[in-house]
């Protein structure tokens, strides 16, 4: 059971919630979370230093463990032998991606605070960062194409992230319009096959 300190921590995290989720970060008041937790400002500082703080204390675990099954994806293709990458070129990511929807889905409320109501705090720059993740090992992976011998164009950085921009969006889209589970996992696997098929006939292969 818990203790009267973490009931009061757990109450100031779900009024917290639930006015992040209405009014986003930026317009989110801190007297109405306190008030709606039915605490005094002196006792929420108690807990929580800042709004900020306890923002971070409810997204920070979601961010972190997407982050870093994403970047494992990366890491883990980029570690295949040369040779073997072409072969493997969307399977690992396909996987990630299967993941991240079971995840964002089992967690689908702190996310949503993650991905759509986080203006205002360091994790609006959340997507920006997985897409500058994305970007630059498309880049390695082109290098590999080419020292295997394939005719692989130069491509502009900013196309690249526009590119990968266009792709992490859209698939956040599905938590912006509250779009059931299994129609998301139907339309984020379409938009894959779409944006591989794309980066398939960039690359020349």
């Amino acid at each position: 059971m818990l203790d009267q300190s973490s009931k009061t921590r757990q109450k100031i995290l779900d009024a917290g919630m639930e006015e992040f989720q209405e009014k986003g970060f930026r317009d989110a008041s801190l007297r109405q979370i306190v008030r709606n937790a039915s605490v005094t400002t002196g006792a929420f500082y108690g807990y929580f230093s800042s709004k900020e703080a306890l923002f971070t204390s409810i997204v920070e675990p979601h961010a972190a463990a997407t982050m870093g099954r994403f970047m494992t994806a990366q890491t883990d293709f980029a570690d295949l032998p040369r040779e073997e990458q072409p072969a493997h070129m969307g399977k690992e990511s396909g996987e990630c991606i299967a993941w991240m929807i079971d995840y964002m889905y089992d967690h689908y409320e702190p996310f949503k605070l993650l991905i759509c109501r986080s203006d205002g705090t360091p994790y609006e720059n959340f997507v920006h960062n997985m897409v500058e993740a994305e970007v630059e090992y498309t880049f390695r992976y082109m290098d590999v194409l080419r020292s295997l011998g394939r005719d692989v164009p130069e491509l502009d950085k900013n196309l690249c992230h526009m590119i990968a921009s266009g792709m992490f969006d859209g698939m956040f889209e599905v938590l912006r319009h509250d779009m059931p589970k299994d129609k998301a996992k139907q339309f984020i696997a379409q938009l894959q096959e779409f944006y591989i098929a794309g980066w398939t006939k960039i690359m020349g292969q």
